[in-house]
């Protein structure tokens, strides 16, 4: 009964983050929106930080519970997420082509963040207060990069140097332009309160779930709860690339591979410093760094237009299934 309760309460916080999170980027893109800020920029910040907020709060309140591992594994699980269930899944039902160069500039970014994290766990096997500034710090200069050439891109569009980007013309349909700022506050302030409540119940059921199979908090965290909060990410990737909106299926993934390394990973170092699991350094780690090359190849890595095709996203979903097995297998043995 107890192992029931738990997983009523997984699904209940799993179904409330998804609902939060809509609420939330609505809210937050058209009060932005509202205020003059350019659908570009709104989609290029907003939007990444209102993808990864369940994965933000989860992580702060795992952590600040004394449960870092589940932390971690959420930071981590939801990048390998991303790329191979996320991004395969969609690729399978429509796959891509990338057209923005903006997101040809973002890219060098997460590889950026990519490797920092990487440096930094490896270094002392742990993540520290240290590690947590940085990341955070990073964070927020990446962040003022992007709106400072989200400007000069408009800028330079406006005047007629460059072509407007797809990207843009993308986040433009897709923000919405007419909501009244009533409205607009009232769903920001509904989002943010249901997502602390539900990012409360999920953590709970997932630490009592973790304990009662006798597994990890880790993999709790890399299997369970990751995949949970990427849910979000999945539906608005499938949705935008079947509207055609290609860039932005991709930058979703990309801009919440990026808040996850920095900002959920930096705010699990800076509530709960701890020493890492074993197979974060082994496993994990290596797997994420290795799929974030492989996403760079499929989407960047051809001469002009790149492509995610649906053999490419069989072959993500085969390395996200083989890894499930994997974590499986070490949670049993």
């Amino acid at each position: 009964m107890p192992i029931l309760i738990d997983s009523i309460a997984i699904l209940a916080g799993f179904g409330l983050l998804i609902w939060s999170a809509d609420l939330f980027v609505d809210g937050a893109s058209a009060t932005a929106r509202n205020l003059g800020v350019s659908p570009l920029i709104i989609g290029l910040t907003i939007v990444g930080f209102g993808t990864s907020a369940p994965e933000m709060l989860v992580a702060s309140i795992a952590a600040y519970g004394g449960n870092p591992g589940l932390a971690v594994g959420n930071a981590i699980g939801s990048n390998i997420t991303n790329i191979a269930l996320v991004l395969g899944v969609t690729a399978v039902i429509v796959p891509l082509t990338v057209h923005s160069s903006i997101l040809k500039r973002e890219y060098p970014l997460l590889i950026a963040a990519t490797l920092l994290a990487l440096v930094l766990m490896f270094t002392d096997n742990a993540l520290s207060t240290l590690d947590g500034i940085l990341m955070m710090t990073l964070l927020f200069v990446l962040m003022g990069w992007i709106i400072r050439q989200a400007l000069i891109q408009k800028r330079d569009s406006a005047a007629g140097k460059i072509e407007v980007d797809p990207l843009s013309t993308d986040f433009d349909d897709e923000i919405p332009a007419d909501m009244p700022m009533k409205k607009a506050l009232w769903l920001l302030f509904a989002g943010m309160v249901v997502l602390l409540i539900s990012s409360k119940l999920l953590v709970w059921g997932a630490i009592n779930i973790a304990s009662a199979l006798g597994v990890s908090d880790l993999i709790i965290g890399l299997t369970i709860v990751a995949i949970g909060t990427s849910l979000p990410e999945l539906a608005a990737s499938i949705a935008s690339a079947r509207k055609g909106e290609h860039d932005i299926a991709l930058g979703n993934v990309i801009g919440s591979n990026m808040f996850n390394t920095l900002g959920v990973l930096g705010i699990a170092a800076l509530v709960h410093p701890a020493e890492l699991d074993a197979g974060v350094l082994t496993r994990d780690l290596p797997l994420m760094v290795t799929l974030t090359i492989i996403m760079f190849m499929m989407a960047f890595g051809r001469r002009g237009t790149g492509q995610i095709t649906r053999s490419e996203g069989l072959l993500l979903l085969a390395i996200f299934v083989a890894y499930e097995v994997v974590l499986y297998i070490s949670a049993t043995t």
